[in-house]
């Protein structure tokens, strides 16, 4: 943008000036318009302690980011037991799933021969009946047909000692069989009780493992927001840094360029009016000077003051205009040099109401409150500043 926007139109024919973009182009206008009135150049103001305040308030924030990115690095080897730990109970798991596999096989195994044996068992069983029942019916017979000469007594003996044996054997078979039947049972029995307890030990291992991972996702919401926050800090860190460099150079420059404004006769020199300075809007203040921005170390180089909406804001001394424009971080901003070295600087306007070479008088609206500079309501931001060293307002601002 050139010049000509910001520059009121003199009355006698003025040096043109080349045009350039951006904030260089409006500093060689604001350059001009000062030197047509005076010859005088004024020193290079900013202070090496001023660059030294700077790398302390950026060595602040990188104080706060590398205690951020350690608690980063432990949240990270902390996710990393528990995956670790979770991995460990998941094989621990497929290993009784395993285990219970192979016993519920052989469990089946044992059902079916336990179902064998029972078969056999009841076959024993219902052969022996039977041949108790024909012992039974048959009661005496064998003598009566001795007697009768209807069998040979060698003959019946010999049949009498196998149906003996017979029945003995039988007797003995399922006593076997009962025998083999109850160590079955009593193996079943041992396998149940081996697949509960491996069915309570599958239960705890799966809590253990829900709660684990609960823990874990918990401790992954928790990196994602300190990531977030750490992001964040130093997207802030780094538009801080610009803004201040930004506002640095352009008070280095316009210090460097101007010419020191007389003083009229009726007017007092600004040194002489600490503690006695109108304020230059209504309002209460809501950020102090040195006060912390943002949670971090970096500190407020004025003051933010609530403001009612279209409120006027007025030049806090006699001066003139050396900067009226948008500035990144400060919205729609005015800067008015009051000669000796002392500026004011006022910030997130809504609307510039002076132009860069004109002068003002104490008390004159020069603005319009706004929230350009962050979008949080009708504030203004409010600086003094001596030979570019920021000083507290408070100390120059009268009680109200």
């Amino acid at each position: 943008m050139t010049a000509r926007h910001y520059l009121k139109q003199p009355a006698r024919p003025r040096r043109v000036i080349a045009r350039r973009n951006g904030l260089a182009g409006l500093l060689l206008a604001v350059v001009a318009s000062v030197l047509a009135c005076s010859p005088a150049i004024a020193e290079d103001t900013v202070s090496p302690s001023q660059i030294r305040a700077l790398k302390e308030e950026i060595a602040g924030i990188d104080d706060w980011l590398k205690d951020a990115e350690k608690d980063e690095g432990q949240l990270e080897q902390t996710l990393a037991r528990a995956e670790r730990d979770i991995s460990r109970l998941k094989k621990e798991r497929r290993a009784l799933q395993k285990k219970t596999a192979e016993q519920e096989a052989e469990l089946d195994e044992l059902n079916n021969k336990m179902q064998q044996l029972q078969d056999t068992l009841h076959a024993q069983r219902e052969a022996l009946s039977a041949q108790i029942r024909t012992a039974w019916m048959e009661g005496d017979a064998p003598a009566i047909k001795v007697l009768l000469n209807e069998i040979d007594p060698q003959k019946l003996a010999r049949l009498m000692t196998y149906h003996e044996y017979i029945s003995r054997y039988s007797l003995e078979q399922l006593a076997a069989f009962n025998r083999t039947l109850k160590a079955l049972q009593s193996t079943r029995e041992q396998v149940t009780e081996a697949q509960l307890d491996l069915a309570q030990t599958a239960a705890s291992l799966a809590d253990r493992q829900s709660a684990l991972e609960k823990q874990h996702k918990a401790r992954e919401r928790t990196l994602a927001l300190l990531k977030s926050d750490i992001s964040k800090k130093r997207s802030r860190r780094d538009s801080l840094i610009a803004d201040r460099k930004r506002l640095e150079k352009l008070l280095k420059e316009v210090e460097a360029a101007i010419a020191d404004i007389p003083t009229p006769k009726e007017s007092q020199p600004f040194s002489t009016l600490r503690a006695k300075l109108p304020w230059p809007t209504r309002g209460k203040v809501i950020i102090g000077f040195g006060e912390n921005l943002h949670g971090g170390r970096l500190k407020h180089n004025g003051l933010l003051i609530s403001t009612s909406a279209e409120a006027e804001i007025k030049a806090v001394h006699y001066g003139r205009v050396v900067f009226s424009n948008w500035l990144r971080g400060f919205g729609l901003l005015t800067i008015i040099d009051h000669g000796g070295g002392y500026m004011s600087l006022y910030g997130r306007n809504s609307s510039l109401l002076k132009s860069p070479g004109d002068w003002v008088k104490a008390g004159e609206p020069i603005a319009i409150a706004g929230d350009s500079g962050q979008g949080s309501g009708s504030q203004l931001y409010f600086e003094i500043r001596y030979k570019g060293k920021p000083q507290n307002p408070l100390k120059w601002l009268g009680k109200r």
